[in-house]
């Protein structure tokens, strides 16, 4: 293993006179970008000069900067020897400079870190369907060349580090300094329903692809996934160090970078022996939506508040000015603020509405008997022998058989030779059909396998297509995947 030592070009970053150093490897790296490679003294220092707070800087100074990069190895000094006459301007020393790679990538690395802040992260799940694919294609990688597996390990690699990364950097937002007080503000108000929206798409999108990527990987058994992962490390050994002496050394760090980033993706989605970082992820999603909802809340009941004492006031006021008399407005007085037994109790009364921006004051009025909590009096129990539900259990159960068993049959009507297929389905269909479709697809998809079994003992094997079909149903046409349902014998025996 190469000896950490310390990074001679990094020392411009963290010195008494960093502020002039960064600004004169800022102008060599803009100065890179356009192409042009090396630069005279002269030209650094107009160039430097057009900086604000460096307009009257010295050239000697600016001589003595460039000598101390030139010793830290962050810029390369060539003299100019093809238009010297004298042996002046040979003593005067001209010369060109320019970076050294370590110096470009360094100075790369901070302007990335200057504009990290302007950057969001997005709850995208195209890499996350990306990575379902890779997953998938993993038994073709046994057959492909150094070059191609290479290729498809460096992309699933890519894919997964950008979805890690999007997710936290997108998520940190909430959990910032300033994320209270945004979404505190009356301003967020206009902004809430979108994002709410957006992170709810989110949740959904993933839970429906997580479950797909760990079903796939739970179809990986360990001795495949090593044997297609000990390819990958002699690609990356000979794509990466082509030229190296010690191979074994090199193939051993190869190893543990690719193993260990085979069992990142494993702990993403796959919960072993603690959870998935992609069931936190669910979780602090959905806090975050549980927050924005309650601060929504408490910004639209604080104006509400404020608006109708607002109103009351101005009533009293007006009740004030009609008066007649002194003795009038302090009988009036008297009954707005002279009760001082005010109290409020908490009821668990069903509202007429969910909505947020309705006030109480808009509910209709409601009624309640209130009883004395003392040891002297209480409500008087009147003894009640027990009823017999039995008959009306009995008949509720026969009633939901009856129902179940119409559902069935209605479904079954749909099967041919053992198939059911949602795209062949004709006429329109009740709501009650298609629960009874949703709910098989759903128990199929979170067993893993992709296997379930119905309410009369009928297993069966989903399949998914790249089409699409459309449900016409009694409320409503319902578009989704285009299922199969594969009725018949399981690999154990038949059914």
């Amino acid at each position: 293993m190469k000896r950490l030592e310390a990074i001679q070009e990094a020392a411009y970053l963290s010195t008494g006179n960093t502020l002039q150093y960064r600004r004169i490897m800022r102008i060599f790296y803009r100065e890179y970008e356009k192409m042009h490679f090396q630069l005279y003294e002269r030209e650094v220092l107009s160039l430097l000069r057009a900086c604000p707070g460096f307009e009257e800087y010295p050239a000697q100074k600016l001589k003595q900067d460039l000598r101390m990069l030139v010793e830290w190895k962050n810029l390369i000094a060539v003299q100019e020897l093809k238009h010297v006459r004298t042996i002046a301007e040979y003593k005067n020393r001209q010369f060109r400079y320019s970076m050294t790679e370590n110096a470009v990538e360094i100075e790369r690395l901070t302007v990335k870190l200057e504009n990290r802040y302007r950057e969001s992260g997005n709850l995208s799940s195209c890499y996350l369907m990306r990575i379902e694919e890779a997953l998938m294609d993993m038994e073709r990688i046994k057959s492909a060349s150094t070059r191609e597996t290479g290729q498809w390990w460096r992309n699933l690699q890519e894919d997964f580090q950008r979805l890690n990364q999007n997710y936290q950097d997108y998520l940190s937002e909430f959990y910032s300094e300033n994320s209270d007080k945004i979404l505190k503000s009356v301003e967020f108000i206009l902004h809430k329903d979108r994002l709410v929206t957006y992170l709810k798409e989110f949740v959904q999108e993933l839970r429906v692809n997580a479950s797909r990527i760990e079903a796939v990987l739970k179809e990986i058994s360990g001795e495949q996934a090593a044997e297609i992962l000990e390819r990958v490390v002699l690609c990356e050994r000979d794509i990466l160090f082509p030229g190296s002496k010690d191979k074994e050394a090199v193939k051993e760090s190869v190893r543990e970078n690719v193993f260990g980033g085979w069992a990142a993706l494993r702990q993403w989605f796959l919960s072993e022996t603690e959870p998935s970082e992609c069931s936190r992820v669910l979780e602090i999603t959905d806090e975050i939506i549980r927050k924005i909802i309650q601060n929504a809340a408490l910004i639209v009941q604080a104006q509400s508040w404020s608006v109708s004492r607002k109103n009351d006031y101005q009533k009293f006021i007006r009740l004030f000015r009609e008066c007649e008399d002194l003795e009038e407005a302090h009988c009036l007085a008297a009954h707005l603020f002279g009760i001082q037994q005010v109290r409020h109790f908490r009821v668990c009364k069903d509202r007429s509405t969910e909505s947020i921006y309705s006030s109480t004051y808009e509910e209709e009025a409601m009624e309640f008997w209130l009883r004395p909590r003392r040891r002297r009096h209480g409500s008087r129990l009147e003894r009640t022998g027990f009823e017999d539900k039995g008959e009306r259990k009995k008949s509720q159960r026969r009633e939901y058989l009856k129902r179940s068993e119409e559902e069935l049959y209605t479904v079954t009507q749909y099967i041919q030779g053992g198939c059911l297929e949602l795209s062949k389905i004709e006429g329109k269909i009740s709501k009650e059909t298609r629960a009874l479709l949703l709910r098989w697809i759903e128990t199929a998809m979170l067993s893993g396998s992709g296997r379930g079994v119905t309410e009369s003992g009928k297993f069966y094997q989903l399949q998914r297509t790249d089409s699409r079909c459309t449900l016409h149903c009694e409320d409503g046409d319902f578009s989704m995947p285009n299922y199969i349902l594969m009725f018949g014998a399981r690999e154990d025996g038949d059914i």
